[in-house]
């Protein structure tokens, strides 16, 4: 039975992970934490001084990741969107914070000066949702609020009723 392969992105501290976790737990899918794997495997090509993080070696994580998402039924999580290849995902979900929230959710996770102000601004102007809507077909790509919740539990009911659909359209 074939299953969809789905991306979580948008920008750090928007729920991504808590959301992936749970929906994988869920519907019995395969879940990727980028960020993680690229740990793991060592996947990087250096380091960024000016943001104190390693820098994503991306080829060497599609290589990684290539087998299982031919496969199917994986959930991937990153912050970016634009390296994966297109024929990988059925739907893109672009998650979307209130900067307010955004700002101590960050915060609490030790972001502070350019960090932290970067990503507050990557979510002022969108740039994560125009990354997704230039690297897959606009119909595959929705904006999903992740403030409060409640908003993740419709978010949940709403990508599983999402799978459900594909699943009887798909097989």
């Amino acid at each position: 039975m074939r299953r969809p392969n789905i991306l979580l992105t948008g920008t750090p501290g928007v729920g991504k992970t808590t959301l992936g976790k749970e929906l994988a737990g869920r519907v019995g899918a395969t879940y990727v934490n980028v960020g993680d794997l690229a740990k793991e495997g060592e996947l990087y090509e250096g380091f960024d001084e000016e943001y104190e993080c390693p820098i994503l070696d991306e080829d060497r994580v599609i290589d990684e990741l290539e087998d299982k998402m031919n496969e199917g039924g994986v959930i991937v999580d990153y912050h970016g969107c634009d390296f994966f290849p297109e024929r990988w995902f059925h739907i893109v979900f672009v998650l979307r914070t209130e900067n307010s929230f955004l700002y101590d959710r960050l915060e609490s996770r030790g972001y502070k000066g350019k960090k932290l102000q970067d990503n507050i601004q990557c979510e002022i102007f969108q740039t994560i949702y125009e990354e997704a809507m230039s690297s897959y077909k606009e119909e595959i790509v929705h904006q999903l609020p992740s403030n409060t919740p409640e908003d993740l539990e419709r978010n949940l009911d709403q990508i599983i009723q999402w799978i459900e659909q594909w699943m009887k359209d798909n097989n």
